[in-house]
């Protein structure tokens, strides 16, 4: 008998007429981390688009989940993810927690792309706040980050150059699938642009 894989499970789930949340973050939370970013990469536009619905006002997002307590401040977290451009769909948003914040319900989060395009388009800075009244986390690329870890790239602008076709006056909206687990969904000038990504966190050591 051929087992599925950890895609193949996740893609079979979210074809489901009515798709169950809980089975889904119960079958996240089962895999390894490289099961998780395997399963996950294996999404489309329209698995994306649908997970991102059908979370709505699921789990909450903190920001401790994204950088958990035990890390140290400006120490990167890494959350590995694929979004539904065309084109160079794998990439990573880093996140740290500010200097001098309370490690377990910090007011915000610092954090940049990595992907390969980032000498063309900068690094797409941005800082990561809790949505007043809703259970999710806005990643706002108009405000900068005022510090970042010594290794990480110098700030930039999100509004020169061109960065600002790709981060420019954008806010993506995070929401909750599981433990490790976030989707996305992107919106310029407070309009969504139909562009979703979805994001595995990495534990690192001490968390």
């Amino acid at each position: 008998m051929t087992m599925s894989s950890p895609g193949d499970e996740l893609l079979g789930r979210l074809s489901d007429a009515a798709i169950d949340r809980d089975a889904i973050a119960s079958f996240l939370d089962s895999l390894s981390h490289a099961q998780r970013v395997e399963a996950t990469r294996a999404l489309g536009r329209r698995e994306q688009r649908r997970l991102y619905d059908a979370v709505d006002g699921f789990l909450p997002v903190e920001l401790v989940e994204l950088v958990p307590a035990s890390i140290a401040d400006l120490a990167q977290v890494r959350h590995f993810g694929r979004n539904t451009l065309p084109a160079f769909t794998l990439f990573e948003k880093r996140f740290c927690r500010p200097k001098g914040a309370d490690p377990r319900k910090p007011d915000a989060l610092y954090g940049y792309n990595f992907q390969s395009l980032s000498p063309l388009t900068g690094p797409g800075y941005f800082v990561a706040r809790p949505v007043p009244g809703r259970p999710e986390v806005d990643i706002d690329y108009r405000e900068l980050p005022s510090e970042r870890p010594p290794a990480w790239p110098a700030i930039r602008s999100n509004e020169r150059g061109l960065g600002r076709f790709v981060y420019g006056f954008m806010v993506d909206t995070l929401r909750r699938v599981s433990q490790h687990v976030t989707i996305g969904s992107a919106a310029r000038d407070g309009k969504a642009i139909g562009s979703w990504f979805v994001l595995v966190r990495e534990d690192p050591v001490g968390a």
